[in-house]
């Protein structure tokens, strides 16, 4: 075997592993609830006008709102310390960040909690 086909192999091998290592678990039904009850964020997140509503709840699920649309996305997510890591149930992931206890940016938006 050549030096370029063995690299390529190991380079091939790499990313697949690092491609299983980010896809969201065949059974995303609230796997991390232990993880979703240890965090300070659960409960009800909203942008400042109301659009998108994001409630996180403490079995490790969330239930997304936009506009006048109910439940438009819903999934799981992980807390690790400030970051949150959201899978939805199609496959879709996104993140955010807590910049503190009561702000979330999170694709662009900054939402607030509600209270």
């Amino acid at each position: 075997m050549t030096r370029t086909k063995s690299a390529f192999r190991s380079a091939l091998g790499a990313s697949v592993v690092v491609g299983l290592a980010v896809q969201a678990p065949a059974d995303s039904r609230g796997s991390a609830a232990a993880e979703g009850a240890s965090h300070p964020y659960v409960g009800m997140w909203h942008t400042d006008d109301d659009r998108v509503r994001h409630e996180l709840l403490p079995n490790g699920r969330y239930d997304e709102a936009r506009g006048t649309r109910e439940s438009a996305y819903q999934g799981r997510y992980e807390v690790k310390g400030t970051y949150i890591l959201y899978w939805d149930d199609t496959g879709f992931t996104a993140d955010g960040t807590f910049v503190d206890e009561n702000t979330l940016h999170h694709g662009g938006m900054i939402l607030r909690r509600q209270g």
